[in-house]
C-alpha cells in the first residue's frame, strides 16, 4: 500500500529544508549517501549531500529575508510503494528550480536516494 501522505511529509521537510536552511531537516530527507546532478552548464555536475549540506548551512535562507514561500509538487510518479519520483519547482531567492527527488522508503522512512536539479530561471529584481 502507498503511503502518500508519509512521501508528502518528506517533500514537506525539503522545502522547509531549503526555505530555512535547516541542515538537521536536509541530513534528515536525504539519504546519507545520495548525491545531486545537474547538466545545466553542458557537464554533469556531482554533489555528494554532504557537500550540498555544508553549502545550504552557509546560506542566507529565504525566510530571513522574507521571501514569500513559492513551491509545487508537479507530478508523483510512483514506482512501487516503496519508491517514487517527484518533481518540484521551488524558488530560493531570485531563481526557480525545478527538481526530480528519486525518493525510497526504507529504515528511516521516505528518504531522497538522488536529485537532479535544473535552474528553470533567474528571477529579475
Amino acid at each position: 500500500m502507498k503511503s502518500t501522505s508519509e512521501l508528502l511529509d518528506a517533500v514537506q521537510m525539503y522545502f522547509d529544508a531549503l526555505y530555512f536552511c535547516d541542515t538537521q531537516k536536509l541530513n534528515a530527507v536525504f539519504h546519507e549517501t545520495s548525491s545531486l546532478f545537474d547538466a545545466d552548464n553542458g557537464t554533469v555536475f556531482v554533489e555528494p549531500i554532504a557537500s550540498f549540506s555544508r553549502d545550504v548551512g552557509g546560506r542566507t535562507s529565504p525566510e530571513s529575508k522574507g521571501q514569500d514561500r513559492e513551491e509545487e509538487i508537479l507530478l508523483i510518479d510512483w514506482l512501487s510503494p516503496l519508491s517514487a519520483v517527484v518533481k518540484i519547482r521551488l524558488r530560493a531567492h531570485d531563481s526557480v528550480f525545478v527538481d526530480h527527488l528519486s525518493f525510497v522508503k526504507g529504515e528511516q522512512g521516505w528518504q531522497i536516494v538522488a536529485k537532479v536539479w535544473h535552474l528553470e530561471r533567474v528571477m529579475s529584481a
